[in-house]
């Protein structure tokens, strides 16, 4: 009877194990890919919670932004409604890896394409082109652009973006770069007087500007040139493939023209010209 009761006991405690086992890797849209996901109905897609005019959680829990409207376009044209979206937030420093655990679907969060990032995912698009610009307190007379960034000027940007890779590859001697987690925080730290200036893409920067009037301002012209894509995991050729679908299909039919009018319209950012997809 014992060794019966032990061979029973531990049956269940496998036939347990295997349950939870199948429970957790279940856990998660991202495990299963982007397209078995979607035929679902379901996806999970990483954004930005805090930058306005792009990607921004409201008080209500709602999201608005340029992003998140190129998000949710792309999202219906693999045939998910708005209501089967679960959105995460996708930090800079973070955002590779949400893409390789499987936690999020896609990524759509001014994302720039280069080669770095391109050894750990893929990335479909680009759908913005952007360029690094600066941002000052409006009563800011002596900072007019990334040369003038001298005198041991105190510069801000996120930890983990190009940006602040840009500026310690190249001005690092001028400026001392202090990074932080959020574009948020560079914000708080610049209308404190922590520091002088904060930078990041022109598209961004803007979209602060325009809630900051009377404080805050853009300056000198861009000294790069950005190209956001989307991204996803790097061996999915076939969700890349849709995706870059489904934003030639935005450009195409003037729903990409009104996301940006609509969203960064207000800030007094103008229209640029719709990117060309790459379909390398």
């Amino acid at each position: 009877m014992k060794i019966k009761s032990l061979i029973t006991i531990s049956a269940a405690a496998l036939l347990l194990a295997g349950t939870a086992t199948g429970c957790s890797s279940a856990a998660g849209s991202g495990n299963k890919g982007l397209e078995e996901n979607a035929k679902a109905g379901k996806l999970t897609i990483g954004i930005s919670y805090d930058r306005p005019g792009l990607g921004i959680k409201n008080p209500d829990g709602s999201f608005k932004g340029f992003d998140v409207d190129v998000a949710k376009y792309v999202a219906a044209k693999l045939g998910v409604q708005e209501s089967g979206i679960t959105w995460k937030e996708a930090p800079p420093a973070q955002r590779e890896n949400l893409i390789q655990n499987g936690q999020v679907d896609y990524v759509v969060n001014t994302y720039s394409i280069n080669d770095a990032r391109k050894e750990r995912v893929a990335f479909a698009g680009p759908y913005f082109l952007a360029g690094q610009s600066l941002l000052v307190r409006a009563d800011n007379t002596d900072i007019t652009g990334p040369e003038s960034l001298n005198g041991g000027k105190k510069l801000c940007s996120v930890t983990g973006s190009t940006p602040a890779q840009n500026i310690k590859k190249n001005y690092s001697k001028d400026a001392q770069l202090q990074e932080y987690d959020s574009p948020s925080a560079c914000v708080e730290a610049l209308k404190s007087g922590a520091v002088d200036a904060m930078t990041t893409d022109d598209s961004q920067l803007a979209g602060y500007a325009s809630v900051n009037q009377g404080k805050l301002k853009l300056v000198g012209k861009t000294f790069s040139k950005e190209s956001y894509g989307i991204g996803l995991k790097k061996d999915d050729s076939s969700g890349r493939a849709k995706i870059n679908d489904a934003i030639e299909a935005m450009i195409k039919d003037g729903s990409w023209a009104k996301a940006f009018k609509v969203n960064l319209g207000p800030s007094g950012y103008p229209l640029p010209a719709a990117p060309v997809v790459d379909r390398y």
